[in-house]
């Protein structure tokens, strides 16, 4: 079987630190959508690291890495992760796998991403201007190139011919934009010879082949299920399936192969960029999350909206997924707080609702919460369940029972040793 590990809210959950936490539990780890919009934080012996493409078990030893058929890759980006990591003398050509039939970002899908979030002005989503957008358009519009087009004589053939076209599209467009089209296509060819002295695989026969002969494969997802091209909060979201549909299209695996979904969630709520937010906060509690989470994207380094916990919108991404395992991050950063609130419903258009609605923009939605005791315990030095303070208990046994699912794990800091089973 294999396991999936999805964030269940708009993102930036810690899904990096727990697949590095389970990775001692599987043979594969394997990314199955997204692109270096991710920003996956690890931090261990002092050290702190943060990936965007690659999956986050590159630092064990047993753990083979595979980047999927659904993730789009950058090379400049790509190229960019494999020298971070160079001083840890990775043998990436073994251990680090990537699928032919995964996209590639071209240097004018960063150019078409800007000018379009350009012209839409205030009406902007809040793209990372990666040229992930656009990167996926092609894909649909089965125009795209791939990583095993780069094995063929014929591909900077194709490469010209998409790249003229997006140029002929930014004329379109008619805004300003600076740019260095001969600096960038350097670049990113130099990359691409990087990339070309890696291990591509046809990946779904591949992940097939290790599933019968019985290897451990966990999933990693990207963004969060709030964020998810269908099921997440559009137009404001990511332009893939983050939910765990998008493990079967991004692997190649059947949905009877799945096994364990493990569902990430901070204690709290946190967006980055544009959308609607029905529990942010403005007041002094939410600028205490954020200067007490660091709550900045790990990528973009964009300060990250913070409010409460919205149970309702949590609840809606447990059943979408079929989460089977809850794991809470941040619970140390609501130490201190008095008072807690969680969101417990909706009023919607003059009705109590409990359930995510088609629009929860602020003029159709407000919230009801339920309160809480807060502690003033300091979790960060805590290592076992039983020391955690009587109210977290509480608050996790409400969560708990409010979406239906438990808790296994709670994160009490950032490093992988501040990671608690419960």
């Amino acid at each position: 079987m294999i396991d999936l590990l999805l964030g269940l809210q708009w993102g930036d959950e810690g899904k990096g630190k727990i697949v590095d936490v389970l990775t001692k539990n599987y043979d594969i780890i394997a990314r199955f959508q997204g692109g270096p919009n991710a920003g996956h934080t690890l931090i261990f012996d002092g050290n702190k690291h943060v990936l965007h493409t690659i999956p986050s078990g590159i630092f064990h030893d047993k753990a083979l890495n595979i980047v999927g058929n659904g993730v789009v890759i950058d090379p400049v980006i790509f190229q960019k992760e494999l020298e971070n990591l160079s001083v840890y003398n990775i043998d990436f050509k073994s251990k680090l796998l990537i699928s032919r039939k995964a996209h590639i970002i071209l240097p004018t899908h960063r150019l078409l991403d800007a000018a379009s979030e350009t012209l839409k002005g205030k009406s902007k989503i809040g793209s990372t201007l990666k040229g992930i957008g656009p990167t996926y358009m092609d894909k649909t519009g089965r125009n795209g190139i791939r990583i095993g087009d780069l094995e063929l004589a014929n591909w900077k053939v194709k490469y010209r011919n998409l790249a003229e076209k997006h140029l002929n599209m930014i004329k379109f467009y008619a805004v300003e934009l600076d740019f260095d089209l001969d600096q960038l296509e350097a670049e990113f060819f130099a990359a691409v010879e990087t990339l070309q002295k890696l291990t591509f695989i046809d990946s779904e026969e591949y992940i097939n082949q290790a599933l019968k002969q019985g290897k451990s494969i966990l999933a990693e997802g990207a963004q969060g299920s709030l964020l998810d091209i269908d099921f997440g909060t559009y137009p404001f979201v990511t332009s893939s399936n983050t939910t765990a549909a998008g493990a079967c299209t991004g692997l190649g695996v059947a949905p009877n192969k799945i096994g364990d979904v493990f569902g990430i969630f901070k204690a709290y709520t946190t967006r980055v960029g544009s959308g609607p937010f029905p529990t942010e906060l403005f007041d002094e509690d939410g600028a205490t999350m954020s200067k007490v989470g660091h709550e900045f994207g790990a990528t973009t380094g964009r300060p990250r909206r913070c409010g409460w916990l919205d149970l309702v919108a949590l609840k809606y991404a447990v059943e979408i997924n079929g989460v089977t395992q809850l794991m809470m991050m941040k619970g140390d950063v609501l130490s201190g707080f008095e008072t807690l609130k969680t969101c417990t419903s909706y009023n919607y258009k003059g009705e109590e609702i409990s359930h995510l609605p088609y629009n929860i923009e602020e003029d159709n939605v407000s919230v009801n919460y339920t309160e809480f005791r807060g502690w003033t315990e300091d979790l960060t030095k805590m290592t076992e369940a039983s020391q955690l303070p009587k109210n977290l208990k509480d608050y996790i046994q409400f969560i708990e029972d409010f979406v239906g699912v438990k808790v296994t794990i709670v994160s009490v800091g950032p490093d992988r040793k501040q990671t608690i089973m419960v």
